[in-house]
């Protein structure tokens, strides 16, 4: 009896559920959005987040059923392996879903310093604070640099099925945070950013997860356990986390030509988690403000000296933060 590989598994799973959320959040649309303005009301959110937030989940279904849909037209074509239309789809698909976003949920980008991030080849190093930090480096990397990016994402995103299906036809690599091994994912990492172009960017969170202050607590402890002088190097840290060099100094050795860029961004603290997206959204939202810094090649050390650098440019970029969302604190 034939084996089902884990792809086409994962696959019958989440592209069946895809399309009966999408439809059902269509014929139950009267009933969720009066039964959630109700619930918002009753807890004297009027601002109507529950509400905004379903809004936002009818609006990525159906893009991602167009995404699906189109992948799969691609695929009767024998047009899986033509990655310029499937930089055009990523493209689209980024630009729509913050559409969605700014419509349902009021929030918008300023990402004034997106011309930072071109031309490739480069290396982006960027925070992560939320569940939307992938959405948002994208649509500014596609829309914004109009530049190509070649990702390095966590391995339960594959569950999201236009990551699952567009992901996997383009340059990415799909994380595995749970292996025993991580040379060979270290070396992927080095295949991924080897051959960048002038329009091409690998990107990378160096967190390793999404920031939050327990989560920042436990990294510090366990680096001053094993190098107390790291961490005090680290000991300023507000915002982000103490970031893990092993996938950032792969992705460089893997593009020696490539330049540096450090980048960051405020106005989705606090999005980790579905109660904080609440919170968030029950409130005028400020706006999210992305921005990046460019260091030349020449001027990133490598081999030991690397971790260094890169704790310097967190602390510097953790600063940044910190005067993003304490603008009166600031001389």
């Amino acid at each position: 009896m034939p084996t089902v590989s884990p792809t086409v598994r994962r696959r019958l799973q989440s592209i069946p559920a895809l399309f009966l959320g999408a439809v059902l959040l269509v014929l139950f649309l009267p009933l969720w959005v009066i039964g959630a303005a109700l619930f918002d009301a009753a807890r004297g959110r009027f601002r109507l987040p529950t509400t905004r937030l379903l809004a936002f989940a009818l609006c990525w279904s159906w893009l991602e059923v167009a995404g699906v849909s189109i992948a799969f037209a691609l695929w009767l074509t024998r047009r899986t392996h033509d990655e310029a239309v499937h930089y055009r789809l990523q493209r689209w698909w980024a630009a729509r879903l913050m559409d969605a976003l700014r419509i349902t949920t009021g929030l918008r980008i300023e990402a004034a310093e997106a011309e930072s991030l071109s031309p490739g080849p480069a290396v982006m190093l960027c925070r992560h604070a939320s569940l939307a930090d992938s959405l948002v480096s994208a649509w500014v990397v596609t829309s914004g640099a109009h530049m190509n990016p070649r990702y390095v994402l966590k391995r339960e995103l594959l569950f999201d099925p236009c990551l699952d299906i567009v992901g996997t036809r383009l340059p990415n690599h799909f994380l595995d945070r749970e292996a025993t091994d991580s040379t060979v994912e270290l070396d992927a990492l080095r295949t991924l950013s080897a051959g960048l172009q002038a329009d091409q960017i690998a990107i990378i969170f160096p967190e390793g997860t999404r920031a939050a202050p327990k989560k920042r607590e436990r990294a510090m402890q366990k680096i001053k356990d094993k190098d107390p002088e790291r961490a005090d190097r680290l000991a300023t840290l507000q915002h982000l986390l103490p970031p893990r060099p092993a996938g950032s100094a792969a992705l460089l050795d893997g593009c020696p030509d490539a330049d540096v860029v450090i980048a960051w961004h405020v106005g989705f603290d606090g999005l980790d988690t579905f109660g904080g997206i609440l919170r968030h959204l029950g409130r005028t939202p400020p706006p999210v403000q992305f921005q990046a810094r460019r260091v030349p090649r020449a001027e990133v050390p490598s081999g030991d000296q690397f971790t260094r650098w890169l704790d310097d440019q967190w602390v510097q970029a953790d600063r940044a933060v910190h005067r993003l969302l304490h603008p009166e604190g600031t001389a």
